[in-house]
């Protein structure tokens, strides 16, 4: 902290689920904020800058308005209805103490459930906290995946068994030509380095290409070459593409042949009939359908002559990355989509080498992060994430086919929900009102918890709401996103507004309460905690400086950073170093898939598979148009959706094609009602090339806001989207969607 004519400066960095991670330098007089500044250049000198994006620089207009929850409070109308009587803190941590056991003791520890929240995406948030109360009372059901990247990371896993699939980024310098597939990491801020490094190899003069169905603003950024496609039809796209570059002969085949399995029948698992190759499937041996870019075509909607082009380009162009966002994973059949792009890269070759990229999640963990000491959940199941609200209807039907692990079946409906800094219970969860409907009925989930700093619409849910603090609240310990080499602290800046209290505090308290309080705390403090974890990461980075050190600067950039090529030693000698798969290979085709009962809907090769409410589903006739979601500029997720200052940067409304909107004769401008079986909206619409015809789009994260008649005038996607989750990953398909659109 520097102080000047009475001004004191705070360095701190922001900790919710946003990749940027930026560094925000706090101008405080008499308790209050009088600015932010950021990371410049000069002071990052040969790292790239952790720069804060017009979010990080509007936090404190974000979370110290008026619209903050002040006080602990109750429930006291329906469930939903958003009515709250205040009660003091006792009372408050009394209820969910005595509530945490009568759950706990009539219906099991498995009964008991921690919703995803990433509100605090710290070291230490709210969530686990939580999640070590209960695994010391007895354990509870807990989740993996996530609603962000649960097809891409099963998938990876699945055909390399690991998702630490990325070069070190300054080796895209070394590309010869980038193509970002379904990634815009100028509007999702994945992190700071992302585009650092991507301006850089656009300064270079290496060629970009982005394909996605909307012309994004990384495209605009970086002047890439734009390839529009269906939403949901990637896979069938890298079919064509693979189809092309096996006719023109440009395919590795040493590296198909001595680290992969599965692309041909001379390398398929033993006791597998060889005709279920990919090879066989994609020439048509097995069901007829030469997978050309003629097949393709009618599918994705690009043209044979450019898919061929897309082809040759990346075959040819080696070393080429091919990077893989997020965005096509979400999609019904979205793990498909996440196995082509590995397929590709593995069959040009850019699997182990200085300017390839071996796809998938593509992660690069340079150094090992910080954290709380694990302690055992003693029940031991956990279901995928996006599929609570099933757990909550017939968690004790659910099976391994319903992605159970840990145990054959779940012996409990989830009765009890923790839901902290998290909007997942309705605005960021698919398929609203159905989701509104399970967690009305307070005879299936009995009591929900929640902590947040608004009233949001899953705030509106809970029985117990508490008032929480922001980051300029509280301190913490903030790790890199996805990239970055650093370590970040989470200073304090002002007092916590109000009655907002952060929840090691009161779960302290309910710990307390249930004869747990010397377990929980271990007599640490929450600042106790935060330098005993850092100072167990240096034993492991000793070129980290003094907790005291790091806490005055706020950030710490290592400067022991090795150059990282994924795979490299495999691709060279994969008998002595084998990828960490049960055959020691890539997996393109997956004995685990198909010798489990998965392969009854999922097949064991990357390859296209029509998907449910896709552009050839017979729905379409009804709702035409396929809707998708994006992550806009001016929010994080749902945060920041409340300051209405920074609306003017992005207005929520609904994307379209001119030639789609003159067929309703709709007006650019104009409000228009979209709609589908699950609900509907009224918003303004924008009409514009940048989006291909056939498809429109909204970005994800606006607060639900129903009007009387359930109709949405917030602009919430969820009110559209689906719940069903997509088959081997269980995962979130909120991307694949069918709507229609008409004038208001």
């Amino acid at each position: 902290m520097e102080e000047a004519n009475g001004c004191r400066v705070v360095h701190t960095m922001g900790r919710n689920n946003c990749g940027g991670r930026c560094i925000i330098h706090a101008h405080v007089r008499d308790g209050k904020i009088e600015k932010l500044t950021t990371d410049t250049p000069e002071a990052a000198g040969d790292c790239v800058p952790l720069t804060a994006c017009v979010r990080g620089m509007n936090y404190h207009k974000t979370f110290l308005g008026e619209d903050r929850l002040r006080y602990p409070m109750k429930r006291v109308g329906r469930r939903g209805e958003g009515k709250f009587q205040r009660i003091t803190w006792e009372e408050a941590t009394d209820t969910i103490a005595r509530e945490w056991v009568r759950i706990r003791d009539t219906y099991g520890v498995g009964s008991r459930y921690v919703n995803y929240a990433t509100g605090i995406s710290a070291m230490i948030s709210g969530s686990s906290l939580a999640k070590r109360l209960l695994k010391l009372d007895g354990g509870y059901l807990d989740y993996y995946n996530s609603y962000s990247t649960a097809c891409i990371t099963q998938s990876t896993n699945l055909m390399y068994g690991t998702t630490q699939t990325g070069n070190h980024l300054a080796d895209w310098l070394n590309s010869h030509l980038i193509i970002l597939w379904g990634h815009n990491p100028v509007e999702t801020k994945f992190d700071c380095e992302t585009m650092y490094y991507l301006r850089r190899a656009g300064d270079k003069g290496i060629p970009m290409i982005v394909v996605d169905p909307r012309r994004n603003d990384t495209a605009l950024a970086l002047g890439a070459e734009w390839v529009p496609l269906k939403p949901a039809t990637d896979a069938a796209l890298m079919d064509a593409m693979a189809y092309v570059i096996v006719e023109q002969g440009l395919q590795d085949q040493d590296f198909l042949d001595r680290c992969c399995v599965g692309f041909d029948k001379a390398h398929m698992p033993a006791g597998v009939d060889p005709s279920e190759c990919y090879l066989s499937y994609l020439t048509g041996e097995t069901d007829g359908a030469p997978k050309t870019p003629e097949w393709a075509a009618p599918i994705t909607g690009v043209r044979p002559e450019a898919i061929r082009s897309l082809a040759v380009r990346y075959a040819t162009a080696r070393p080429a990355a091919l990077i893989q966002g997020f965005g096509a994973q979400r999609h019904a059949y979205g793990e498909q989509s996440a196995r082509g792009g590995i397929l590709l890269a593995c069959m040009t070759g850019n699997v182990g080498v200085s300017g390839g990229w071996a796809c998938g999640n593509g992660l690069c963990t340079r150094h090992p992060y910080p954290g709380l000491p694990s302690v055992p959940n003693p029940y031991g199941m956990a279901i995928p994430t996006y599929l609570w609200t099933e757990a909550i209807l017939r968690g004790h039907e659910m099976t391994a086919l319903d992605g159970v692990t840990g145990g054959e079946q779940l012996q409990s409906d989830i009765k009890m929900m923790v839901n902290l800094a998290g909007n997942c219970l309705i605005n960021q969860h698919g398929d609203i009102n159905r989701t509104k409907e399970i967690l009305s009925d307070t005879s299936k989930c009995e009591f929900i918890l929640c902590s947040d700093l608004f009233m949001t619409a899953s705030a509106k849910f809970a029985d117990i709401l508490l008032p929480g603090v922001s980051f300029l609240e509280g301190e913490n310990i903030v790790v890199p996103w996805q990239y970055g080499d650093f370590l970040g602290f989470n200073n304090q800046v002002i007092q916590p507004l109000y009655e907002g209290r952060f929840e090691y505090d009161w779960l302290s308290e309910v710990a307390a309460k249930l004869g747990l309080g010397p377990q929980f705390t271990e007599g640490r403090s929450f600042g106790q905690w935060l330098e005993f974890c850092y100072n167990d990461l240096r034993k492991r980075e000793p070129e980290l400086p003094e907790y005291a050190a790091f806490k005055e600067a706020g950030v710490y950039r290592y400067q022991n950073n090795p150059d990282v090529i994924a795979f490299q030693r495999q691709r060279q000698d994969p008998e002595q170093y084998p990828f960490p798969t049960p055959s020691g290979k890539v997996e393109i085709f997956s004995e685990k898939i198909y010798r489990t009962t998965f392969r009854d809907f999922m097949p064991a090769i990357p390859r296209y598979v029509d998907p449910p409410e896709g552009p050839n589903d017979p729905l379409a006739e009804k709702y035409p148009l396929q809707l998708i979601g994006w992550h806009t500029k001016r929010r994080c997720h749902s945060i920041h959706d409340n300051n209405l200052a920074m609306h003017k940067l992005d207005p929520q409304c609904l994307w379209m094609h001119p030639d789609d909107a003159a067929r309703r004769s709709i007006a650019d401008g104009q409000e228009v009602l979209v709609w589908n079986d699950r609900g509907r909206m009224r918003i303004p619409v924008k009409l514009t090339e940048r989006m291909m015809a056939g498809v429109v789009a909204l970005s994800q994260g606006a607060w639900y806001d129903p009007d009387p008649d359930g109709t949405d005038r917030g602009g919430c996607i969820n009110v559209l989207t689906s719940l069903r989750p997509t088959p081997y990953a269980r995962g979130n398909g909120q991307h694949t969607n069918l709507v229609e659109v008409a004038a208001v």
